[in-house]
């Protein structure tokens, strides 16, 4: 096993350089905390992690702090593409932002467009596998993030067999299955990159995730519970069956937060700050929330916290028909987000039928967000499946109890009547049914502080899901070399 381990990490997105949703909180938090682990944590190991993502053109626009690294060329069908490299640190943290023809083309981080998103990603993945050895560092591990990065690992293999980069592991890490990208046979060909013949199901050879799952040595995920979910025809959105042949090579580690960053003793935007010795303080902060939303300022009745993107998936739907179910009960509500049009319709409709009761804050606002996790009450994420899920480790943090659908990390996150409560089916009835147990509890002032310090003294950092990162990357670096 090397003394030091080298490795690369690849995603479309990373805090603080890039944020678009969770993947760039992993993306910028995880590398730092896989450096950060003393040696004498893992098996006398140090920990040189890289990161590398495209240099999109909002990089570019901000980009005085780049250094510029290496450029260089990748062969293609219709004539070399330009590769250029540059680098920032995120505090001792190397990030490399791949740049070039494919990226400036599709303009934004995610298009519309299949196409350039296709011929980007491809030109991204294989360019951060030129990138190492433009640099002359040898990973043990290239550690790829959804799609995005899935034909890095692809074309790892690839090269393995041709007795390229021997030695060195891969980890394709899955935070949303049902997002598989789109058809890259062209990409593919362009650069010069067989199809292999592969026991995936035929709709998906020519999937950039699929084709990273068939050649990853170890396949990850975000959560324990989505990592089994994932084997089941309700989750495995076709790829159940193959992933079942893959089982032993399939782990599920929990993100994490940065408990720096959230923490309610420090963090700027609330009113008052507090820990779990001076909850009571927290008080305040309700007032101020109940205050700037035009709510009654009454510390008694119940505050309702709602912060997601409006879609489907995270069940917003089920929580506005769940809120009408229980409009017999005291509570009010502030619910926070942006996406789908008619979700959000129905939120500032359910907010003209309970002027009251309901506020609907339909925008991105991340200081609100932080508000309304240390001032509200109760906390309601019902998606119907979530991977991980990180709002409800901080609603936790912040003492906000969680009401959650028992799916994927939620699952794995909160304990029923120890940090929250759980409701097992995606229906407004179940919701309805676990927020009025919630309610029933929260005139207990002691066993609703018991809940409230609980949660908060919940392990969620980033240092308990590295070292589990780190004993995967050492176990596939173990059966690579034996």
């Amino acid at each position: 096993m090397p003394k030091t381990m080298n490795v690369l990490f690849l995603a479309a997105e990373a805090s603080p350089f890039v944020k678009i949703g969770g993947l760039a909180d992993v993306a910028g938090s995880l590398p730092r905390a896989l450096r950060s682990l003393p040696a004498e944590s893992v098996d006398g190991v140090n920990l040189d992690v890289r990161v590398a993502i495209p240099l999109h053109a909002v990089i570019r626009a901000e980009a005085t702090a780049l250094r510029s690294v290496t450029s260089y060329s990748l062969p293609r069908s219709d004539g070399d593409v330009d590769v250029q490299v540059f680098e920032a640190r995120s505090e001792d943290l190397p990030v490399y932002f791949i740049g070039g023809g494919p990226v400036n083309a599709s303009g934004s981080v995610y298009s519309s467009r299949p196409e350039l998103d296709g011929e980007k990603y491809t030109f991204f993945s294989l360019a951060a596998l030129e990138l190492t050895k433009q640099l002359g560092w040898q990973p043990d591990v290239i550690h790829a993030n959804d799609w995005h990065a899935a034909l890095a690992v692809y074309a790892l293999l690839l090269k393995r067999w041709d007795g390229d980069f021997a030695g060195t592991a891969s980890v394709l890490t899955v935070h949303n299955l049902p997002f598989a990208g789109p058809d890259v046979t062209g990409n593919l060909a362009a650069y010069g990159l067989p199809l292999a013949q592969t026991d995936l199901p035929d709709w998906a050879h020519t999937l950039p995730l699929p084709l990273g799952l068939w050649a990853a040595d170890g396949i990850g995920t975000v959560s324990p519970t989505y990592a089994q979910e994932m084997l089941t025809p309700e989750y495995g959105v076709g790829l159940e069956m193959f992933l079942r042949q893959r089982a032993d090579t399939l782990t599920g580690i929990l993100n994490g937060i940065d408990m720096d960053t959230y923490n309610p003793e420090t963090d700027e935007a609330l009113t008052v700050n507090f820990t779990a010795e001076t909850l009571a303080a927290r008080a305040r902060n309700k007032a101020a929330l109940q205050g700037y939303l035009g709510l009654e300022e009454d510390p008694d009745i119940p505050l309702l916290g709602i912060v997601s993107r409006m879609e489907p998936q995270k069940g917003v739907d089920l929580a506005l028909k769940a809120l009408r179910k229980i409009r017999d009960e005291p509570w009010q509500a502030v619910i926070l987000g942006t996406g789908d049009r008619k979700l959000e319709l129905a939120a500032r409709r359910l907010q003209a039928q309970m002027p009251e009761r309901v506020r609907a804050e339909i925008r991105f606002d991340g200081q609100l967000a932080r508000q309304v996790y240390g001032g509200a009450d109760i906390f309601l994420m019902p998606s119907r499946y979530e991977p991980c899920g990180l709002s409800q480790m901080i609603a936790m943090r912040y003492g906000c109890v969680p009401v959650v659908h028992a799916t994927g990390g939620l699952k794995d996150t909160v304990k029923p009547d120890e940090t929250g409560f759980l409701f097992e089916k995606a229906t407004p009835a179940a919701l309805a049914k676990a927020i009025r147990q919630a309610l029933t509890v929260y005139p207990d002032r002691d066993r609703w502080q018991a809940l409230q310090r609980n949660g908060m003294a919940q392990d969620f950092s980033w240092t308990r899901s590295a070292k589990q990162y780190v004993a995967l990357y050492q176990s596939l670096l173990s059966k690579l070399t034996s």
